[in-house]
């Protein structure tokens, strides 16, 4: 199908730019935001990963001034926060140093470090005072998603209870070995009330487990997220992406050897919902819920946003 405008949910980079480098500048946050416009994605969610307290309190700020000087509030219309909470049992990518317990003052200190800009929010279900984390992150107006945790199905349900109402990238932000029926991915599938973001760039999910996903939840309750990093646009070979050492392999798998993990991915959601629909598992209408829709609906905003043409949306530098 044609790319309609895709709205992608976790984006930590692009292209050399890393949204949570303590270095970040407001003209190369503009810069990654261009290149995510030409290549399809016509609104997205820039993307901290669990990062030391000083860069929250540098970077949210300046990500958020950053969008409304240059008018890009209908294409960037909040920040996604993929951590501190997450568990060290499940950390992958980030650093378990910069970890930190899920608490409702914790969350109210970032949304007010953000300008109130945060828009969504991740928190490992299995973490004490989670559940009143999620609340107070549904009362200031922030969509929640659980992940990066080893949670169990009274987890599950206690967040949702509490409001969460999505899967971080289900499926990956987990050990490579698990039980084999008590595990978050089962949880997560049987807890009807909660929408799955995944992953569909050809590495984080094999297609088998794809099509599990969509026969459950169905496409009004799967989002597709790219989780593109500083690599997206790099050649194969050694990088350092999202403070990793790793390896882009020339077919696109970016990931890091020591650990035994991927690191966030090297492509942009127009990638991987060009796969999704190889798979032949979806139709149009389809791809356009889970490429668009509902992640719009997840955060809270209108087709209206859409409507910002892409020239527009390039103007930013």
């Amino acid at each position: 199908m044609n790319n309609p405008g895709w709205v992608d949910l976790q984006v930590n980079g692009h292209n050399g730019v890393n949204f949570s480098d303590p270095e970040l500048t407001e003209s190369e946050f503009l810069r990654a935001a261009d290149e995510l416009f030409a290549a399809g994605t016509a609104v997205f969610l820039p993307t901290l990963i669990t990062s030391p307290a000083e860069v929250y309190r540098r970077n949210l700020p300046l990500i958020r001034r950053a969008v409304e000087r240059h008018g890009l509030a209908g294409a960037v219309p909040g920040i996604h926060l993929e951590g501190p909470f997450i568990a060290r049992g499940a950390i992958g990518s980030h650093n378990p140093e910069w970890v930190q317990a899920p608490s409702p003052e914790t969350v109210e200190r970032l949304y007010q470090q953000a300008e109130g800009f945060v828009r969504l929010i991740t928190v490992s279900a299995d973490a004490p005072g989670a559940p009143e984390a999620i609340a107070r992150a549904r009362k200031l107006g922030i969509a929640v998603s659980v992940g990066h945790h080893l949670a169990n199905t009274a987890d599950i349900v206690n967040a949702a209870d509490a409001g969460a109402q999505a899967l971080t990238h289900l499926g990956n932000g987990l050990p490579n070995q698990l039980d084999r029926h008590r595990n978050p991915i089962w949880a997560g599938l049987a807890e009807d009330r909660l929408s799955a973001m995944i992953i569909t760039d050809g590495h984080h999910l094999p297609a088998d487990l794809i099509k599990v996903i969509l026969r459950v939840k169905g496409a009004d309750r799967v989002i597709v997220t790219s989780d593109a990093s500083e690599a997206a646009g790099y050649p194969p070979g050694h990088c350092r992406v999202l403070g990793n050492d790793a390896i882009l392999t020339p077919d696109g798998k970016l990931y890091n050897p020591a650990k035994n993990c991927l690191v966030a991915a090297a492509v942009t959601l127009d990638f991987c919902m060009k796969h999704l629909a190889s798979l032949e598992l979806l139709s149009d209408a389809e791809l356009l819920k889970v490429g668009r829709t509902n992640a719009l609906r997840l955060i809270g905003s209108t087709p209206e946003c859409m409507e910002t043409t892409r020239q527009e949306n390039t103007s930013a530098t």
